[in-house]
C-alpha cells in the first residue's frame, strides 16, 4: 500500500446502496474498498483482521446504532476516520457524530457529486497531514475552519432538508410518541394516539419506515384485506 492509499470500509445494511457507494468509491484515485460489513458486529470482527484508513457508516443497523459503534471504533482504533452516510437528520444524531469526531455526514438520499467531493476533501487532508511532520498556525487554522464550517454545513443540512410534507415540529412530536409505544399499532391507534388526520400520520410512519426507524408488519384478519401495522425497530 503506498503512502497515499486510502483503504475503506464500508458498513450498511442495504446491500444496494452499499454497492452504489463502493462503485463511485473505485472510481477515486488511490481509493480502494477492502470490505464490506451488514451489521456492527461484522464490522467489529473485521477490524480485529485488518484497520482501514477510512469507513462510510449508517446509522441505522440491525444490531447497533450507527452512532454508538462510532463510539466503540473511537475507543479501540483512534486513527481510523468515519463518514456519517444516514437517512438520520435528526439534531441528536448530529450532535453526537459531531462530538464523535465524524469526518462528514451526508444525508440519504445521497448525491452522488457531494459524496465525492467529501471523500476528495478527506483525501486532500490526509495528504495534508501525512506529508507535513510539521505544520505553521495557518495551516492548522485552515484545517480546522474548513473541517468546522464542513461539519456545520453538513449538521445543518441534516436537521433542515426534510422530504416535502415533512415538517421537523411535528415530526419530533411523532417520533416522540411512537417511542412510547411497545407493540405494534395501525395508522388510526398512532393518529389517534399523536391527535393527528389519519392521512398525515400515515405520511410520517412512512417515512419514519423509510428512514429504518419504524417496521410494517403485514397482520392477516379472517375476512378483508391485510392490515399494515407499524412498530418502532430495535435498533432506534
Amino acid at each position: 500500500m503506498t503512502e497515499n492509499q486510502i483503504n475503506v470500509m464500508i458498513i450498511e445494511d442495504d446491500s444496494t446502496a452499499a454497492q452504489i457507494y463502493e462503485q463511485f468509491t473505485k472510481k477515486l484515485e488511490h481509493f480502494t474498498v477492502v470490505a464490506t460489513a451488514g451489521s456492527g458486529e461484522q464490522a467489529l470482527e473485521l477490524l480485529t483482521i485488518f484497520t482501514p484508513q477510512l469507513i462510510l457508516l449508517d446509522v441505522f443497523l440491525p444490531d447497533i446504532n450507527g452512532v454508538e459503534l462510532l463510539w466503540e471504533i473511537r475507543k479501540k482504533y483512534r486513527g481510523i476516520d468515519i463518514i456519517l452516510i444516514t437517512a438520520a437528520n435528526d439534531v441528536e444524531t448530529v450532535e453526537e457524530a459531531i462530538r464523535g469526531g465524524a469526518f462528514g455526514y451526508l444525508v440519504k438520499p445521497v448525491i452522488i457529486d457531494k459524496f465525492l467531493s467529501t471523500l476528495k476533501h478527506y483525501q486532500s487532508t490526509r495528504i495534508e497531514l501525512t506529508e507535513n511532520k510539521m505544520i505553521n498556525q495557518d495551516k492548522i487554522d485552515h484545517l480546522f475552519r474548513t473541517h468546522h464550517n464542513r461539519r456545520t454545513q453538513s449538521a445543518a443540512a441534516a436537521v433542515t432538508e426534510l422530504p416535502k410534507g415533512i415538517d421537523k415540529h411535528t415530526l419530533r412530536l411523532v417520533r416522540d410518541k411512537v417511542r412510547e409505544v411497545q407493540q405494534s399499532l395501525n395508522v388510526d391507534e398512532f393518529a389517534q394516539l399523536v391527535g393527528i388526520s389519519y392521512s398525515t400520520m400515515r405520511r410520517y410512519l412512512e417515512y419514519l419506515v423509510s428512514c429504518k426507524e419504524m417496521q410494517v408488519e403485514i397482520v392477516y384478519g379472517s375476512v378483508g384485506r391485510p392490515e399494515r401495522k407499524y412498530r418502532v425497530t430495535n435498533s432506534t
